[in-house]
């Protein structure tokens, strides 16, 4: 199922490979596992996109990109999951990010002592100079703990992925051999998925 749903929206490797644009990058941009669903690549992709999706400003789903290629796990699952990091999310990350590192160099002061900025959408500008100044007060404690956290978001979506895809898998095996069993015709058989 959630490989036919993949499926379904991803572009296919031919697709790729005759897209100008893509054209460009020449082989960087055709190896099977950037574009191919497989528990690897796809876990891979998982991975990388929550690992980039820390990473601070508008620069999360090109650093997911270049981490992708050279890994050679999924780009577009890769670029997927950065997208839980936007406006509404990244304070609460950062709030968990700073505790995480406070945790981890042994900090004694709190997220609170530091005066939150405040999102002004009529000045843009003077409130992404805020959110950088409030994001320097923050100071060693955001900075280890925004690579913590990224580590451990990106083992944790690899775990659960390789988890997840097995326990799939096996359910999918094992409903075959029960209808196998009960005497459905083989042709009516779906085919499980791949390991």
């Amino acid at each position: 199922m959630p490989r036919k749903l993949f499926r379904k929206y991803l572009p296919s490797h031919e697709s790729i490979r005759g897209n100008r644009w893509f054209a460009r990058f020449g082989a960087f941009l055709h190896h099977h596992n950037l574009w191919h669903l497989n528990r690897d690549s796809v876990a891979g992709g998982v991975a990388v996109g929550l690992f980039a999706g820390l990473v601070p400003g508008p620069l999360q789903m090109l650093t997911a990109a270049l981490l992708a290629v050279p890994l050679r796990v999924n780009l577009p699952v890769a670029l997927l999951c950065t997208l839980y990091t936007n406006p509404f999310t990244i304070v609460p990350l950062y709030i968990v990010a700073y505790e995480y590192g406070s945790l981890l160099l042994g900090h004694s002061g709190k997220f609170s002592d530091v005066q939150p900025f405040v999102m002004d959408w009529m000045h843009l500008f003077d409130s992404l100079r805020a959110m950088v100044d409030w994001t320097l007060a923050l100071g060693p404690p955001l900075l280890v703990g925004l690579v913590a956290l990224a580590i451990t978001l990106a083992g944790a979506g690899y775990l659960l992925v390789k988890i997840g895809w097995r326990i799939h898998v096996s359910l999918a095996w094992r409903a075959r051999r029960q209808r196998r069993a009960d005497g459905t015709p083989p042709h009516l058989h779906p085919a499980p998925p791949a390991p």
